[in-house]
């Protein structure tokens, strides 16, 4: 019986300003926020700023704890076709939209199809060729080859279930009024949304789950100064502040006795901070200059002292905590004398000039780091210019149309390689003005035939297998030198209970989510 075998058989049989707001009744949560949502859409849109409150508007067939375990949401069980073309939902026969509406198979499969035509991580569904409906609780998802991320991709931070009565009435599902007005089926309902300052969420009287959620109203404060949102929290004004990862606030909130300090919730989110190379450039078509340049730069120095020790090391292209972590490959620890000797080697004796390019605004994780490699690489002969972008566009388009020679960056795995992961190695994905696709220009057939392999393959010690040998291949190959994994903790006033640490963290639904007596 294969992992996911296993995993199916287990579960198939079971700033707004503070003094502008009313008093808060005892069921409240008060969520700190930098993040700013355009909408609350999750099937069409990715990312942190609508992936939170979309999954609390909006159920999904299933959840994870944070063993990387499946469990019930709105499926109540499934089980997979012995030819792994197939997997079949059975839902829950007692839940509802919030307007009353009972959810059926037609609103699964309404919503798995439109995040395949819509949602940005194309390879997510990209196999599911139907969603049969062969009665109103049993949702049968027809794929045109074993797709062993598939039970991931319905989770909540992936696939909310979106009302076909409400989005299937022809309009542009991108600019759907109804993302901004959303009516979902989780634990709480989309009460008001001032744009840029406030989020209030009641709890809803008819989730599906008995006795939840716990919580009566879940308000997310968007605070845009970060010293009045470590105050916020530090008084108790805030009780949560997710998504943490600048070193200063988490020392400061540390210090806080009432706060308290998820640090391992999010585990499949996986965030990397690396530097990646233009293969396509003639200075870095030589794997040895970017080992070179692998090997002069001090992981632990950066980690220890500009980061000052809450960020995670990251030596490949999946995060420790995968399942698929390949603990064997190099870290290219620090060499300076191995480095000058490459760059010789590929026929720059005397060094050479680079420019390196970072995403402005997240100084600690992306510009310091620019600077440092500035003064780092200097020691072994190559002269680097920090390039500034003026915002996030103007940045994502160099990267984008290959306008850069170095860049710090920073992407997710989003739990299963075939996501998160595939992307940036993939030749097939090499796609000119499209950020965070493969912009390394990188191609290596037997990276592009393991990933494909690993892409169908059902049992997981040989698919690990695979993801070794690719993650072997990836960092000697050298298209992206891996820095570390950016910190995403969570801080929260220490009455709170059952705070998520799930492989997706404040992603999931909070509907267990309470005060302590």
């Amino acid at each position: 019986m294969t992992y996911f075998s296993r995993l199916l058989g287990a579960v198939s049989v079971a700033a707004l300003s503070l003094s502008a707001l009313p008093a808060l009744a005892s069921g409240t949560l008060v969520i700190a926020s930098t993040q700013v949502p355009r909408h609350f859409n999750g099937a069409v849109q990715s990312g942190i700023a609508t992936g939170l409150p979309s999954a609390q508007i909006f159920a999904s067939p299933l959840r994870y704890d944070e063993d990387w375990t499946p469990q019930p949401y709105l499926a109540k069980s499934w089980e997979e076709s012995a030819d792994g073309l197939s997997l079949t939902l059975h839902l829950v026969d007692n839940a509802t939209f919030h307007d009353g509406v009972p959810i059926t198979s037609e609103d699964v499969a309404f919503s798995i199809m439109t995040i395949k035509e819509n949602h940005p991580f194309k390879s997510m569904f990209a196999p599911v060729e139907a969603v049969e409906t062969p009665d109103p609780l049993t949702a049968v998802i027809k794929l045109s080859q074993p797709h062993p991320a598939l039970l991931l991709a319905l989770s909540p931070a992936l696939c909310p279930i979106i009302p076909k009565h409400v989005y299937g009435d022809g309009q542009d599902i991108k600019t759907h009024p109804a993302n901004i007005k959303p009516v979902g089926s989780g634990p709480f309902m989309l009460d008001s949304y001032a744009q840029g300052d406030s989020i209030v969420l009641k709890k809803n009287p008819n989730f599906f789950l008995d006795g939840r959620p716990k919580l009566d109203e879940v308000i997310v404060r968007i605070i845009k100064d970060p010293s009045a949102l470590l105050i916020a929290m530090e008084n108790g004004d805030a009780d949560m502040y997710p998504f943490m990862g600048g070193s200063q606030e988490i020392k400061r909130l540390e210090k806080a006795d009432h706060i308290g300090i998820e640090r391992d919730g999010g585990a499949a989110i996986g965030p990397i901070n690396w530097l990646a190379f233009n293969t396509a450039s003639p200075k870095l078509s030589d794997k040895r200059v970017r080992q070179a340049i692998a090997y002069a730069v001090d992981r632990n120095f950066i980690i220890k002292a500009l980061h000052r020790g809450v960020s995670k090391p990251a030596r490949g292209p999946i995060v420790e905590q995968s399942p698929f972590f390949n603990p064997d490959i190099n870290p290219y620890d620090v060499d300076l004398d191995k480095a000058k000797a490459l760059l010789a080697e590929a026929g720059y004796p005397d060094g050479m000039e680079l420019t390196v390019d970072y995403i402005p605004g997240f100084k600690e994780q992306q510009q310091s780091v620019a600077e440092y490699l500035r003064s780092q690489l200097k020691k072994i002969g190559i002269a680097v210019t920090v390039r500034a972008a003026p915002d996030f566009p103007t940045w994502a388009g160099r990267v984008a149309n290959h306008d850069f020679e170095l860049t710090m960056d920073a992407v997710f795995n989003w739990g299963d390689p075939v996501i998160g992961v595939h992307r940036t190695y993939v030749s097939s994905n090499i796609r000119k003005g499209v950020i965070w696709s493969n912009t390394q220009s990188y191609a290596n057939p037997r990276v592009d035939e393991l990933l494909a392999q690993a892409a169908v393959e059902r049992d997981f010690d040989k698919r690990k297998a695979l993801y070794a040998e690719f993650q072997q291949i990836v960092v000697d190959d050298a298209p992206i030198y891996f820095l570390n994994q950016m910190p995403q903790m969570t801080a929260y006033d220490k009455k709170l209970v059952h705070v998520p640490d799930g492989i997706w963290g404040p992603l999931a639904p909070m509907d267990q989510l309470d005060w302590s007596e």
